[in-house]
């Protein structure tokens, strides 16, 4: 019998496994992933040089100009960039600035990578925002050198932002790392014309439960909720969050209500599958979710929209709430019309864009 399914709740006695720690941040999460490393040359034989070097450092990918690199790196953000300082198109300083920008990637450390030794291009690259340079051609042992260095450093501001965007009892995004993240992904899906969903969790009658028994046993229920709406999560964009008290949040960037709602339904399973004991709920004498689901779409023309951040909450506290007027312990989506999702219209002069 596992340890979930042989959960017991009293008052006076209850257990449960504890949760794995990383061991970098001493957080409840899956153990840690190896840092990822985008490297971006014009040059292709310059690529493979700079993997050679790197080779079981992280996880590599590459790119053949900047263009394509500020793409990769918004769709899957890296741990540490090296870039070229002169390719066609967008420079490395112009890359380093473009991710400086972006709230996103603001973390992301970047080495520009040059033939140039003149304190002038150090200087404009420091300006950009870089972390640090790599002189060509460049040094094997140097190289290492540098990247450890930059993925050390990184690291420690991961574990430092993590402590402040955490939520300390479940190991979820707190409040204030989900409000951020929804603002930047509501510009981003804005820009990119793509849907973006939001999933509101509630734990049903969790009042009762932390009356019967008693608020040690409610957070360990608290947390393993949280890991099996964890487990359900499949890629690196969906975040997870405590809203508050027995709320969570989940979102959804690229996600479309169908397929949100399957991914809801997925957690519904998940926490069901747990059974663990709430003798008083009236919803079979086990834990169960009640779940609102929202999107925020472009217009049916596909015209270029402001995505509201409040106005999606609104819209999933909303079916959260018809999700519990509907009995409990289901999902509720919100109407798959263009005229009611959550939208504004675009500033005056914006272009047309979107799918």
């Amino acid at each position: 019998m596992s340890a979930l399914s042989s959960f017991v709740f009293t008052r006076a006695d209850w257990h449960a496994a504890p949760a794995p720690l990383c061991r970098g941040c001493e957080l409840p999460a899956p153990s840690c992933a190896k840092p990822s490393l985008l490297i971006v040359d014009d040059d292709p034989g310059s690529v493979q040089v700079l993997g050679r070097m790197l080779a079981g450092q992280g996880d590599l990918r590459f790119a053949l100009s900047g263009a394509e690199a500020l793409r990769m790196a918004q769709a899957q953000p890296p741990d540490l960039v090296l870039i070229d300082a002169e390719m066609p198109g967008m420079t490395g300083f112009e890359f380093c600035a473009a991710v400086k920008a972006d709230p996103l990637l603001a973390d992301v450390p970047v080495i520009i990578v040059t033939s140039h030794g003149e304190v002038s291009v150090e200087l404009a690259g420091f300006a950009a925002g870089a972390a640090d340079f790599i002189r060509k051609p460049p040094v094997a042992e140097v190289v290492l050198a540098r990247v450890r260095t930059q993925l050390r450093l990184k690291a420690l501001s991961d574990q430092l932002r993590n402590s402040a965007f955490t939520d300390s009892l479940t190991g979820l995004a707190n409040r204030r790392q989900f409000d951020g993240a929804l603002a930047a992904e509501c510009e981003r899906a804005r820009r990119s014309g793509d849907s973006l969903t939001l999933l509101m969790i509630d734990i049903d009658h969790f009042k009762r439960f932390n009356d019967r028994y008693g608020h040690p046993a409610g957070d360990v229920c608290l947390k393993l909720v949280a890991g099996a709406i964890r487990g359900a999560l499949h890629r690196p964009v969906d975040l997870a969050a405590r809203w508050g008290g027995e709320e969570f949040a989940v979102l959804l960037p690229n996600t479309d209500l169908p397929g949100a709602v399957q991914v809801a339904n997925t957690i519904l399973r998940a926490v069901g599958g747990l059974r663990l004991a709430h003798a008083g709920s009236p919803l079979g004498g086990t834990v169960s979710l009640s779940i609102g689901v929202a999107a925020a779409l472009c217009s049916a023309d596909g015209a270029h929209v402001a995505l509201a951040a409040p106005a999606l909450v609104d819209a999933a506290d909303r079916m959260l709430y018809a999700a519990k007027a509907a009995g409990r312990a289901c999902v509720r989506p919100s109407v798959h019309e263009p005229a009611q999702a959550p939208v504004l219209p675009a500033p005056a002069g914006a272009a047309p864009g979107g799918r």
